[in-house]
């Protein structure tokens, strides 16, 4: 520990994020799309001229902030964009969280959160989750600083539908409940119609995912315009320039093809379903997920020599250490081919 280190850095926990291997494995710890990016996003980086570099990026990364709004049927007022979703959830952590009341959110959620709230000194009010695995909606009440989790629910995978949401906003007015959608594209329902009636309302997303840029690092927010003010006035304060001029045309690019968009979004879900079908068959319990990832659990054999198991043999998954956790793998779906590798593997295992 670094006697230069204010005391809020010393007592920081940070967030650790998924293996990447240097070795050559099948990876299925991330969440990181199998599929590439849409074709034009390729065009893009062919044909970029590099004489742009020489300038700073647009501020307000309008041209991307006019896509986000036409996707995602909003205004341009509603939209603000960072680099990565991350980085717009701390933003947003500081615009709106930083207050007397503590933030309500699930127990089991986006464990990013609560480093958040240890990096800013916000209290946090956590909600044990129900007995099937879903964020308990009915538990946040309205003496909150503000309410976040992620819909649906990381590392879990149950999302709640729109009606859901717009119940919990009926409850909570005066705070800012923050629904973030990183897995929504692969079979949630988006809260996004929702901004139009409730002010206090803010969704995040990300490229990341369903978009297969987790490389590029972009992430956007719709909220009413008085709440993507604040995000504008924390961002200005700390980075007038998060967007760079490539990672924009490459989101437009990846906006615009939405047949590419629809076709490997469906290629996820359907070899998710398959492989709930076929690790049940197996003796695994999988949770129901609406994400691209599948959390799983086996009655008779522990997680965490699956998970040894499993990477000796080259294949790469998410176990957790914390107790609630423990017993289960995370599994990011692949393509069939490497899908059917880690069920061939587990085969050995379990049979």
């Amino acid at each position: 520990m670094s006697k230069f280190w204010s005391p809020v850095v010393r007592e920081l926990t940070p967030y650790v994020p998924g293996e990447q291997p240097r070795e050559r494995l099948i990876k299925l710890n991330t969440n990181e799309n199998p599929y590439p990016p849409a074709p034009g996003v390729g065009a893009v980086l062919r044909d970029f001229p590099t004489d742009h570099l020489r300038l700073y990026p647009d501020p307000e990364s309008r041209a991307l902030r006019q896509a986000l709004a036409r996707e995602l049927g909003v205004t341009v007022e509603e939209v603000f964009v960072g680099n990565g979703s991350d980085e717009v959830l701390a933003l947003a952590f500081h615009a709106f969280f930083c207050q007397a009341r503590p933030l309500a959110m699930p127990d089991i959620t986006y464990s990013f959160y609560p480093v958040y709230c240890r990096l800013y000194g916000i209290e946090r009010r956590t909600h044990a989750l129900d007995d099937q695995w879903q964020v308990d909606l009915e538990a946040f009440g309205p003496d909150c600083g503000g309410v976040i989790f992620a819909n649906p629910n990381a590392p879990t995978g149950h999302g709640h539908g729109r009606d859901a949401i717009a119940g919990l906003l009926e409850r909570v007015t005066e705070s800012v409940v923050l629904v973030d959608e990183a897995y929504v594209d692969f079979g949630g329902e988006s809260a996004v119609p929702l901004v139009a009636r409730y002010p206090n309302l803010l969704v995040t997303g990300t490229f990341s995912k369903s978009r297969s840029l987790a490389g590029i690092r972009l992430g956007y927010a719709v909220g009413s315009p008085e709440l993507i003010e604040g995000l504008e006035r924390v961002k200005d304060s700390f980075n007038s320039y998060p967007i760079d001029s490539l990672a924009s045309a490459i989101g437009i690019a990846a906006l615009e093809d939405r047949e590419h968009f629809e076709a490997c979004r469906e290629k996820v879900i359907t070899t998710r379903e398959r492989t709930r079908r076929r690790l049940a068959d197996l003796g695994f319990e999988a949770l129901p997920s609406q994400t691209n990832f599948i959390l799983a659990r086996h009655s008779e054999f522990d997680a965490a020599q699956l998970f040894v198991g499993l990477r000796e043999r080259g294949i790469l998954v998410r176990h957790f250490g914390s107790d609630a956790l423990r017993d289960f793998l995370r599994i990011s779906i692949g393509t069939e081919d490497e899908m059917n590798s880690l069920i061939e593997t587990l085969e050995t295992f379990c049979r």
